[in-house]
């Protein structure tokens, strides 16, 4: 069932209550534990909260219909989110590699290990569950916001991950420095996620075109109601949030109507309103025969 642009802030906002949740939980364990480790994990718990606090504020914005001032909506304000979920990222893993250098150079003994790593794992559970199902939510209503969101979550999982295995082989073979080593590896893994979501909202913000296969779709579509000698050019396309907007020049017969050019454009917006929600379609009727027509065909026009 779709769920309208504003519906999805109650998504957000179940990111950040785990993250509250998961900062109380996090620093219970490091307090409990003195590991490097578990602090760590409690500091990207902080920076999730940051992040969730963020995604309620931008989807919020872009679940805000057009104006006068905004004729196009505000979509591309989920990318301003996903952009800040991204450097928040790698503010963790900086505050991650600092913590563990520190420890690194001066090891600490570890204490209360078993209820340290119950609670870490709690906490860790609660930030999985709330990740699956805001990526199934970004990726069902195409919101980077969310998808940036539970990304930063599933990396949050994966430092838990590489605490408790750590802190496992600080158990097993006694060298206390193991701890803050496999802290750094852990960051090194989330400098990656972090990256990888600012690329892909710089991306949004410089209007990049639609994906590979939505693409494929236009044109199955464009080249399925091609008739008798009908042809197009000038197709643009670009994606902003969850909007996608297509632009393209449709050349027909000269001899044909203006009602009958008119009637195969609207025949094509609608299939392609179909094929891709949250579209909206620009479409310009021009005559086959007129050498004009095809002065505009060239991303240089």
């Amino acid at each position: 069932m779709e769920v309208s642009r504003k519906g999805l802030v109650q998504f957000a906002w179940l990111s950040t209550a785990a993250a509250i949740l998961t900062i109380g939980l996090k620093a219970g364990a490091y307090f409990l534990t003195g590991s490097v480790g578990l602090l760590s994990d409690a500091l990207e718990s902080v920076v999730n909260l940051a992040g969730g606090l963020m995604a309620v504020a931008m989807l919020t914005v872009a679940a805000r219909p057009a104006d006068e001032d905004h004729p196009y909506g505000h979509s591309k304000a989920e990318y301003f989110s996903s952009v800040v979920e991204g450097a928040l990222i790698l503010v963790a893993a900086d505050s991650i590699a600092v913590a563990a250098v520190h420890r690194l150079i001066s090891p600490k003994p570890l204490e209360q290990i078993g209820l340290g790593l119950g609670v870490s794992v709690i906490a860790s559970l609660v930030n999985l569950a709330v990740a699956v199902v805001l990526l199934r939510a970004g990726r069902r209503h195409n919101s980077i916001t969310l998808e940036a969101n539970a990304h930063h979550l599933l990396t949050d999982v994966w430092t838990s991950v590489g605490v408790l295995i750590g802190i496992g082989a600080v158990v097993l073979t006694g060298w206390t420095r193991l701890d803050p080593i496999v802290a750094l590896v852990v960051a090194g893994n989330i400098v990656w996620t972090g990256v990888r979501i600012m690329r892909d909202s710089v991306g949004g913000l410089m209007d990049a075109a639609i994906s590979a296969e939505d693409q494929r779709k236009v044109r199955d579509i464009l080249e399925a109601h091609l008739e008798e000698g009908a042809q197009y050019h000038a197709l643009r396309t670009r994606q902003a949030g969850a909007q996608r907007f297509i632009s393209f020049h449709m050349l027909v017969p000269g001899d044909w109507t203006v009602a009958r050019g008119h009637q195969l454009i609207d025949h094509i917006e609608t299939d392609l309103a179909a094929a891709l929600p949250h579209v909206t379609v620009f479409s310009h009727l021009e005559s086959l025969e007129d050498p004009a027509s095809w002065d505009d065909a060239q991303l240089d026009r």
